[in-house]
């Protein structure tokens, strides 16, 4: 069988597009060899900034011959309809085999499909893959019509076994494919002629081409550690930017200098920033300080000086790069310390709009304090403390250094407010509250932090709610799901007890007025204060409307509408997300919908504790054997009801019970009624489990005895109602109905 070497040379493909061209190469031309008949043994994609390869190994030499078996029309069928199944088989009569069927007589064709060469399928498939690769971003060079990232120069394509090897005869675009490639720009110009993978690795390695992306990473990495190490100093590890110098280079040398003196008390960030964003440059600390010292850059090329002028060279625009940061930096640092301080750059967020419907910076700014100091009692958090926090975390967007590297967001505050000489909570809630950003973050504990964090992330969903902007299939332009999976995290990672529908109501209303000016003021306050006290948007209207006769007249009535149903449509938004979170945990969708049927739903630590403790009861044999039970006893009643016209839930008496099983199943359903209430009053759902479990054995037992649907019509229907018992007190866990069998 032999091996298939493809290799498309170009100039320099952005870093960023070498991988996933590689892996593009290797499924389109895989796949279309597949299709195409010809099986392989394995496949191995790489890439260089000048060159995508692909080598297949055991490679069938041709496909196969195919046949196939058509059944055609019955035997004395019209004339037109066997011409008819002849055209499309392109056969002729005397190719058509009579058999006989259990439905008679029937005309049956076979067809033989040749294989073909290999060469011949390689051709047509690297062709369809060459012209319709999938670049982000390509174009037309010179006169030709193929479109390619960069200007395409050669393309190998060799086909090679115990006997030698063979160019795959090709031509696209005017680029006729050989044996032929290029090594390394400066240090091995010129061809190289190859015969299979093997000499082909062999080869440009000896002209100064590491093929292999992650052989190229690990000398980076391993090289730049060892000269860091020598030295008494530490490689930051930054895997992004590994990848992409790795991708940079064909032959990598590295390089360890220093950084001038004057920068050195920057902050480290902002250093390691600067290096990595403008230079491409990884930052060495010295670990006895944790000062960022040094930095390694990583060249293409072996010279003379052992790489001292491309160092210098580095080093020079690096210190240019640097004196604008250090720039930035003291000027910042001015402003901080300044009379104002962090509110010269606040009330520049007034001129900063958050969002066309939503207003300016300031306006959520605003938006945000309040929310946060609502939330502080609920975290433990001091609600000045709070305020104060959420009113300078975004001042750092307006400084200098955040408009120069935007990335820095958060923790230039942190800087800022320490020296600001704000309280150390107020300085960590700025650089806190962006987190958690994805599910792999830490997510903040100090209470401001937050209290922050949530009212930012709340501010940003109901926000978007309140304008009908939502996520849509798979567009999720303002990542709100990613905001409410921050919520989540935060709230179940600091078990913290928050009722989601309160802070929605609250939170939309503030918003609303905001859009709708006609709203009075006063009006809104009072409304506001008796959502804090009541707890959610009904009650609260209620209540202030009894006080204030004109709240049942204008705009206010709109509220009363839109605010519950937007809440409710936020939190139904929750819930999905809640599943998927909860789903990478090991807990069943299921099991989830279960409890959020349940009253306090909003309550997600409450929510979760219950869907765990229920998850670990249902993978326990008295879960398992007491659903089938519930569920047996649910359909019954269903079933009764839908005949009788009646409900059955008016309680039984034990005193029409005819059966010893029967009498011990009304003392079961009265013990754990009790126990299962007080435990969950108690929050306390694994003994709430317990007192279901203790109803397995007797419901079972009931089942295995007794006859609900008695001749006797009292009987009967003092057993319906007790299976009605059984659907209560199961049902004071979670909607037991909505668990898959």
């Amino acid at each position: 069988m032999p091996d298939l070497l493809i290799e498309l040379f170009s100039e320099e493909i952005p870093a960023r597009m070498q991988a996933r061209a590689a892996e593009d190469l290797k499924k389109r031309m895989t796949d279309g060899l597949v299709e195409a008949g010809l099986t392989y043994a394995g496949a191995a994609a790489f890439s260089t900034p000048r060159r995508l390869t692909l080598a297949v190994e055991g490679l069938l030499a041709e496909s196969p011959t195919l046949r196939e078996e058509r059944k055609g029309p019955k035997v004395g069928a019209p004339e037109k309809a066997i011409e008819g199944f002849l055209r499309g088989a392109g056969l002729t009569r005397d190719q058509l085999e009579e058999r006989d069927t259990p439905k008679g007589a029937v005309y049956f064709a076979t067809l033989e499909k040749a294989g073909r060469p290999a060469a011949e399928i390689i051709a047509e498939v690297l062709d369809a893959t060459v012209r319709n690769f999938p670049w982000p971003k390509s174009m037309r060079w010179g006169t030709g019509s193929l479109r390619w990232v960069r200007p395409l120069h050669l393309i190998l394509c060799q086909l090679s076994d115990e006997n030698g090897s063979a160019v795959v005869p090709l031509d696209i675009d005017g680029i006729v494919a050989g044996n032929v490639t290029q090594g390394h720009r400066f240090m091995a110009p010129g061809e190289i002629t190859v015969h299979g993978f093997e000499d082909y690795a062999a080869k440009l390695k000896r002209a100064k081409v590491v093929l292999d992306p992650a052989e190229r990473s690990q000398a980076i990495w391993q090289e730049a550690g060892n000269q860091a190490f020598a030295r008494g100093l530490e490689l930051v590890e930054d895997k992004g930017l590994l990848a992409e110098v790795a991708s940079l280079v064909e032959w990598p040398v590295v390089l360890l200098g220093d950084i001038d003196a004057e920068f050195l008390e920057l902050p480290p960030e902002v250093l390691q920033t600067s290096m990595r964003e403008h230079q491409k440059f990884f930052s060495v600390k010295n670990p006895k300080t944790g000062r960022i010292e040094g930095f390694v850059t990583v060249a293409n090329r072996e010279t003379a000086d052992h790489g001292a002028t491309i160092l210098a060279g580095n080093q020079k625009v690096l210190s240019a790069r640097l004196a604008d940061a250090k720039f930035f930096w003291e000027n910042d640092l001015r402003i901080a310390k300044s009379a104002t301080g962090m509110e010269a750059w606040t009330a520049q967020l007034s001129n900063v709009t958050f969002h066309n419907k939503l207003g300016m910076q300031s306006e959520r700014i605003d938006r945000i304090a309040a929310l946060a100091r609502e939330i502080a009692p609920v975290v433990g958090a001091d609600a000045d403390l709070a305020e104060q926090a959420a009113r300078v975390a975004k001042a750092d967007l307006s400084s200098e250094m955040v408009y120069e590297f935007p990335e820095l967001q958060g923790l230039m505050g942190r800087y800022y407010a320490q020296a600001a000489g704000l309280p150390q909570e107020v300085a960590n809630a700025c650089e806190a509250h962006y987190s958690p950003l994805g599910p792999s973050d830490d997510v903040p504990s100090e209470p401001v932090s937050v209290a922050v964090a949530l009212a930012d992330k709340l501010d940003t969903l109901t926000g978007f709610w309140a304008i009908d902007e939502k996520p849509t299939g798979s567009k999720d332009p303002f990542a709100l799901r990613r905001a409410a999976l921050g919520v989540i995290r935060l709230v179940l990672e600091n078990d913290a007890r928050m009722p989601l529908d309160r802070f929605f109501d609250g939170h939309l209303l503030r918003i609303e007025s905001a859009l709708d000016s006609s709203l009075p003021a006063a009006d809104i306050a009072s409304l506001l204060k008796e959502i804090a006290e009541h707890g959610v948007f009904g009650a609260a209207f209620k209540v202030v409307k009894e006080n204030l006769g004109d709240l049942a007249e204008g705009p206010f009535l709109d509220l009363e509408a839109k605010v519950p149903d937007l809440s409710d449509d936020l939190l139904s938004f929750f819930h999905d997300r809640l599943k998927v979170f909860l789903r990478d945990q090991g807990i069943r969708h299921d099991v989830i919908d279960a409890c959020i049927a349940m009253a306090g739903n909003d309550d997600l630590t409450l929510l979760v504790k219950r869907a765990r403790a229920l998850e670990d009861f249902l993978k326990t044999e008295d879960g398992t054997n007491l659903l089938q039970g519930f569920k047996r006893a649910n359909n019954i009643l269903i079933q009764a009801e839908e005949k009788d016209g009646v409900e059955y839930s008016y309680g039984a008496d034990v005193k029409f019970a005819e059966d010893e099983s029967e009498k011990a199943l009304f003392t079961a359903l009265a013990a754990s009624e009790g126990a299962i209430s007080t435990a969950i009053e108690a929050e306390d759902f694994a003994a709430a489990m317990g007192g279901m479990a203790a109803l397995r054995a007797p419901v079972d037992a009931f089942f295995e005895a007794v006859q609900v649907n008695s001749d006797k019509e009292v009987v009967r229907r003092n057993r319906l109602n007790l299976l009605s018992q059984i659907r209560k007190v199961c049902g004071q866990v979670a909607d037991l109905t909505r668990i898959e069998a």
